[in-house]
Protein backbone atom coordinates (compact mmCIF):
# COMPACT_ATOMS: atom_id res chain seq x y z
CA UNK A 1 0.00 0.00 0.00
CA UNK A 2 1.56 3.77 -1.04
CA UNK A 3 1.00 6.87 0.56
CA UNK A 4 -1.19 8.02 -2.53
CA UNK A 5 -3.71 5.37 -1.81
CA UNK A 6 -4.55 6.51 1.80
CA UNK A 7 -5.08 10.06 1.13
CA UNK A 8 -8.11 11.46 3.17
CA UNK A 9 -10.94 13.15 1.36
CA UNK A 10 -12.56 14.86 4.51
CA UNK A 11 -9.60 16.58 6.09
CA UNK A 12 -8.96 20.27 4.86
CA UNK A 13 -5.64 22.20 4.66
CA UNK A 14 -5.70 25.70 6.31
CA UNK A 15 -4.75 29.13 4.33
CA UNK A 16 -2.80 31.35 6.52
CA UNK A 17 -5.64 33.84 6.28
CA UNK A 18 -7.39 31.22 8.72
CA UNK A 19 -8.04 31.77 11.91
CA UNK A 20 -6.89 29.55 15.00
CA UNK A 21 -10.35 29.17 16.19
CA UNK A 22 -11.20 27.97 12.60
CA UNK A 23 -7.98 25.60 13.26
CA UNK A 24 -9.32 24.19 16.42
CA UNK A 25 -12.67 23.97 15.45
CA UNK A 26 -11.36 21.68 12.08
CA UNK A 27 -9.38 19.89 14.55
CA UNK A 28 -11.95 18.92 16.89
CA UNK A 29 -14.35 17.35 14.26
CA UNK A 30 -11.98 15.76 13.01
CA UNK A 31 -10.02 14.23 15.84
CA UNK A 32 -6.65 15.40 15.41
CA UNK A 33 -4.25 17.68 17.13
CA UNK A 34 -2.18 18.82 13.69
CA UNK A 35 -2.95 20.23 10.67
CA UNK A 36 -1.39 21.55 6.84
CA UNK A 37 -1.16 24.91 6.07
CA UNK A 38 -0.82 25.27 2.49
CA UNK A 39 -0.60 28.00 -0.08
CA UNK A 40 -2.03 27.28 -3.54
CA UNK A 41 -0.17 23.78 -3.89
CA UNK A 42 2.87 25.00 -1.96
CA UNK A 43 3.00 23.22 1.39
CA UNK A 44 4.14 25.23 4.20
CA UNK A 45 4.23 23.01 7.43
CA UNK A 46 2.43 21.73 10.42
CA UNK A 47 0.28 23.70 12.85
CA UNK A 48 -0.60 22.01 16.37
CA UNK A 49 -3.09 22.62 18.70
CA UNK A 50 -0.70 23.44 21.21
CA UNK A 51 0.73 26.17 18.45
CA UNK A 52 -2.49 27.84 19.01
CA UNK A 53 -2.88 27.82 22.30
CA UNK A 54 0.66 29.05 23.45
CA UNK A 55 0.38 31.89 20.58
CA UNK A 56 -3.04 32.79 22.01
CA UNK A 57 -4.11 33.24 18.50
CA UNK A 58 -7.64 31.58 18.05
CA UNK A 59 -9.61 35.02 17.05
CA UNK A 60 -6.79 35.95 14.82
CA UNK A 61 -5.09 34.65 11.42
CA UNK A 62 -2.18 32.48 11.64
CA UNK A 63 -0.27 34.49 9.44
CA UNK A 64 0.07 36.79 11.27
CA UNK A 65 2.46 34.73 13.88
CA UNK A 66 5.45 34.20 13.19
CA UNK A 67 5.56 30.56 13.64
CA UNK A 68 8.36 28.09 13.21
CA UNK A 69 6.47 25.38 11.79
CA UNK A 70 7.96 22.11 11.00
CA UNK A 71 7.44 20.56 7.60
CA UNK A 72 7.40 16.18 8.26
CA UNK A 73 5.94 14.66 4.96
CA UNK A 74 6.18 11.71 2.54
CA UNK A 75 5.75 10.95 -0.87
CA UNK A 76 2.83 9.70 -2.73
CA UNK A 77 5.01 6.42 -3.76
CA UNK A 78 6.16 5.83 -0.06
CA UNK A 79 4.62 2.93 1.47
CA UNK A 80 3.12 2.73 4.49
CA UNK A 81 5.09 1.10 6.55
CA UNK A 82 7.25 4.59 6.17
CA UNK A 83 4.44 6.27 6.94
CA UNK A 84 3.65 4.90 10.04
CA UNK A 85 7.19 5.12 10.85
CA UNK A 86 7.05 8.66 10.58
CA UNK A 87 4.13 9.20 12.22
CA UNK A 88 5.27 7.66 15.24
CA UNK A 89 8.43 8.78 15.65
CA UNK A 90 7.66 11.93 15.65
CA UNK A 91 3.84 11.87 17.33
CA UNK A 92 1.52 12.74 14.70
CA UNK A 93 -1.94 12.88 14.14
CA UNK A 94 -1.66 13.26 10.35
CA UNK A 95 0.91 12.77 7.73
CA UNK A 96 1.07 15.27 4.92
CA UNK A 97 1.57 13.74 1.18
CA UNK A 98 3.52 15.47 -1.47
CA UNK A 99 3.93 14.59 -5.04
CA UNK A 100 7.33 14.56 -6.98
CA UNK A 101 7.04 18.65 -7.75
CA UNK A 102 6.46 18.39 -4.22
CA UNK A 103 2.76 20.11 -4.27
CA UNK A 104 0.20 19.21 -1.63
CA UNK A 105 -1.84 16.45 -2.66
CA UNK A 106 -3.35 15.88 0.97
CA UNK A 107 -3.28 14.21 4.60
CA UNK A 108 -3.11 10.50 5.83
CA UNK A 109 -4.76 10.44 8.93
CA UNK A 110 -3.33 8.03 11.87
CA UNK A 111 -7.08 6.57 12.42
CA UNK A 112 -6.46 5.68 8.44
CA UNK A 113 -3.48 3.82 9.37
CA UNK A 114 -5.23 1.81 12.17
CA UNK A 115 -7.83 0.63 9.67
CA UNK A 116 -4.99 -0.65 7.36
CA UNK A 117 -3.31 -2.42 9.88
CA UNK A 118 -6.37 -4.05 10.98
CA UNK A 119 -6.68 -5.31 7.43
CA UNK A 120 -3.16 -5.84 6.89
CA UNK A 121 -2.86 -7.77 10.21
CA UNK A 122 -5.93 -10.41 9.28
CA UNK A 123 -7.32 -9.03 12.63
CA UNK A 124 -11.01 -8.22 11.43
CA UNK A 125 -11.08 -12.30 10.08
CA UNK A 126 -13.06 -14.74 12.36
CA UNK A 127 -10.72 -16.07 14.82
CA UNK A 128 -8.64 -16.01 18.12
CA UNK A 129 -5.07 -15.16 19.17
CA UNK A 130 -2.05 -17.04 21.15
CA UNK A 131 0.43 -15.14 22.69
CA UNK A 132 3.72 -16.65 23.08
CA UNK A 133 6.95 -16.14 24.81
CA UNK A 134 10.27 -17.49 23.93
CA UNK A 135 14.48 -17.11 23.82
CA UNK A 136 15.25 -15.33 20.24
CA UNK A 137 17.02 -18.86 20.27
CA UNK A 138 14.22 -21.01 20.38
CA UNK A 139 12.20 -19.07 17.54
CA UNK A 140 11.40 -21.22 14.67
CA UNK A 141 8.39 -20.16 12.37
CA UNK A 142 8.69 -23.68 10.39
CA UNK A 143 7.85 -25.42 13.26
CA UNK A 144 5.36 -22.96 14.63
CA UNK A 145 3.55 -23.19 12.12
CA UNK A 146 3.74 -26.71 11.88
CA UNK A 147 2.35 -26.98 15.23
CA UNK A 148 -0.74 -24.93 13.84
CA UNK A 149 -1.73 -26.50 10.89
CA UNK A 150 -0.96 -29.64 12.78
CA UNK A 151 -4.53 -29.02 14.56
CA UNK A 152 -6.18 -28.51 11.05
CA UNK A 153 -5.59 -24.49 11.63
CA UNK A 154 -3.92 -21.83 9.94
CA UNK A 155 -2.11 -18.30 10.71
CA UNK A 156 -3.82 -15.60 9.31
CA UNK A 157 -1.17 -13.22 10.74
CA UNK A 158 2.00 -12.79 13.15
CA UNK A 159 3.69 -10.69 15.05
CA UNK A 160 6.82 -10.48 16.65
CA UNK A 161 7.62 -8.10 19.61
CA UNK A 162 11.00 -7.80 21.05
CA UNK A 163 13.46 -5.16 23.12
CA UNK A 164 17.02 -4.22 22.40
CA UNK A 165 17.73 -5.27 26.26
CA UNK A 166 16.48 -9.22 26.41
CA UNK A 167 16.93 -11.66 24.65
CA UNK A 168 12.81 -12.37 24.73
CA UNK A 169 10.59 -12.72 22.18
CA UNK A 170 6.76 -11.84 22.52
CA UNK A 171 5.03 -13.38 19.52
CA UNK A 172 1.24 -12.79 18.67
CA UNK A 173 -0.53 -15.28 16.33
CA UNK A 174 -3.92 -15.01 14.85
CA UNK A 175 -5.10 -18.31 14.38
CA UNK A 176 -8.53 -19.06 12.26
CA UNK A 177 -10.08 -20.99 15.09
CA UNK A 178 -11.81 -19.65 17.90
CA UNK A 179 -11.11 -23.01 19.89
CA UNK A 180 -7.46 -23.19 20.78
CA UNK A 181 -7.43 -25.70 23.33
CA UNK A 182 -5.46 -28.57 21.14
CA UNK A 183 -3.12 -25.74 19.89
CA UNK A 184 -2.40 -24.67 23.27
CA UNK A 185 -1.83 -27.90 24.94
CA UNK A 186 0.31 -29.15 21.68
CA UNK A 187 2.45 -25.55 22.09
CA UNK A 188 3.04 -26.98 25.95
CA UNK A 189 4.00 -30.18 24.91
CA UNK A 190 6.56 -28.74 22.97
CA UNK A 191 7.72 -26.67 25.75
CA UNK A 192 6.68 -23.27 24.60
CA UNK A 193 5.27 -20.90 26.99
CA UNK A 194 1.64 -19.69 26.25
CA UNK A 195 1.87 -16.17 28.16
CA UNK A 196 -1.85 -15.80 27.19
CA UNK A 197 -4.88 -16.42 25.29
CA UNK A 198 -7.72 -13.98 23.34
CA UNK A 199 -11.14 -15.68 21.90
CA UNK A 200 -13.43 -13.05 23.33
CA UNK A 201 -14.63 -10.44 21.21
CA UNK A 202 -14.03 -7.15 23.40
CA UNK A 203 -10.41 -8.83 24.65
CA UNK A 204 -9.58 -8.98 20.99
CA UNK A 205 -10.61 -5.43 20.51
CA UNK A 206 -7.93 -4.28 23.18
CA UNK A 207 -5.01 -6.51 21.74
CA UNK A 208 -5.64 -5.27 18.36
CA UNK A 209 -5.51 -1.53 19.60
CA UNK A 210 -2.48 -2.28 21.98
CA UNK A 211 -0.46 -4.40 18.75
CA UNK A 212 -1.12 -1.27 16.95
CA UNK A 213 0.94 1.00 19.29
CA UNK A 214 3.48 -1.45 19.76
CA UNK A 215 3.96 -1.53 16.18
CA UNK A 216 4.19 2.01 15.54
CA UNK A 217 6.77 2.19 18.26
CA UNK A 218 8.92 -1.11 16.35
CA UNK A 219 8.90 0.97 13.57
CA UNK A 220 10.33 3.96 14.92
CA UNK A 221 13.53 2.05 16.61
Amino acid sequence: MLAKDLISDVVPALRTSDSGQKALYWMDIFRISHLPIVNNEDFLGLISDKDIYDFNMSDEPIGNHSLSLFSPYVTEEQHVYEIIELASRLNLSIVPVLNHSNHYKGVITQHDLIHYFADFSALKEPGAIIVLEMSIHDYSLTQIAQIVESNDAKILSLYISSHSSSTRLELTIKINKNDLTSIIQTFTRYNYTVQSTFMDHDDMDSLYENRYEMFMKYLSI
